[in-house]
């Protein structure tokens, strides 16, 4: 495992957080903490404005129905976030009776079935509509181990 990979999402946030306001304090005392308290939560608020824009553009369009199976698959990647999914898909995805798995389809019946675990993308698989069984592409094993 990557150091980058080690510190993503969460914890690379605290860690900014963090060190700004140790900079802060060393640099200008009380006054340098409030102004990265206020650059802190000025960064939680777009952060914010952006997750909620994405959901609502999603929210708008029918659940689980995407224009082409094709262009979606062509962008996934294994270690991609819910959020940066739905982007892709412009749609909110069906539950299916696998834990932690989406489904979407579209107009041409053609499926396809995001896993992920602790909100990243493992793996996904395709079914054409002529075909009744998933073509499954492998999952690196750095994120399989996960679980």
């Amino acid at each position: 495992m990557s150091l980058a990979s080690k510190f993503t999402g969460r914890s690379f946030g605290t860690i900014l957080a963090g060190s700004a306001l140790l900079i802060g304090w060393f640099l200008y005392g009380w006054q340098g903490v409030v102004l990265s308290i206020t650059i802190v939560v000025f960064w939680m608020i777009i952060q914010f404005n952006q997750a909620t824009r994405a959901l609502r553009s999603a929210a708008q369009q029918p659940k689980g129905q995407i224009d082409s199976i094709v262009r979606v698959q062509s962008r996934l990647a294994h270690g991609m976030t819910m959020a940066e999914v739905l982007r892709i898909t412009g749609s909110l995805g069906l539950p299916t009776e696998r834990r932690n798995e989406w489904l979407w389809r579209d107009a041409a019946g053609h499926e396809i079935a995001v896993t992920l675990r602790r909100d990243v993308v493992v793996r996904w698989a395709v079914a054409r509509a002529d075909e009744s069984r998933f073509m499954e592409y492998p999952a690196e094993s750095s994120y399989d181990k996960a679980a």
